[in-house]
């Protein structure tokens, strides 16, 4: 009984400062668009690192935990886009709830070698690209530039403009952790 009681203990405390440091590395913004989407200092790796050690289900949790404080850190910002109630409901549900909360998915391929972890991380960066091209395209074309004609494309554009780096720099951030046996086993463990 003790030690169940102090495994989740640990698992609380540690997701706890995972979303913690995930948070505070959202702050750190290599590039930052006008309506939203940055380049950040690896921010989503630790919400993908708890969700590799504890598995989906868990890192859903701790994901769309996540989402929900990034809407609550962004919300005055957000708030002076001037959005009708339409794109209210769009942006929170596909542009944080969904966005971030779908990062849980990196523990699909846990507890396996370090490429399909990898796949795992690229696979949830991926979709959460797809949150967001859905919720520009649908919801945000109105303010597509003339010089695009299509808002499919200027969801893809915009969205890529901050999703493809910040994909790959997590990709490699993974890479480079997952390298690091203290870290494998932590995750293992």
């Amino acid at each position: 009984m003790e030690r169940t009681k102090n495994t989740k203990v640990e698992r609380l405390v540690t997701s706890a400062v995972f979303i913690a440091l995930a948070v505070v590395l959202s702050f750190i913004k290599v590039y930052k668009l006008p309506l939203g989407g940055s380049i950040t200092l690896l921010s989503m790796l630790p919400v993908c690192l708890l969700s590799l050690k504890y598995g989906v289900k868990w890192g859903f949790v701790c994901s769309f935990l996540y989402g929900a404080i990034q809407l609550a850190v962004a919300l005055g910002e957000v708030m002076s886009w001037g959005m009708d109630v339409r794109m209210w409901i769009g942006c929170i549900v596909f542009d944080y709830l969904l966005a971030f909360g779908i990062l849980g998915l990196s523990g699909i391929f846990r507890n396996k070698k370090m490429p399909l972890m990898l796949t795992g991380v690229g696979l949830s960066l991926v979709l959460r690209f797809v949150s967001h091209f859905i919720s520009g395209a649908i919801f945000f074309d109105i303010w597509m530039p003339e010089e695009f004609s299509n808002p499919y494309l200027y969801s893809l554009v915009y969205n890529g403009s901050y999703m493809l780096p910040e994909t790959v720099f997590t990709l490699i951030g993974a890479g480079i952790i997952f390298g690091v046996p203290v870290i494998r086993r932590m995750i293992r463990e």
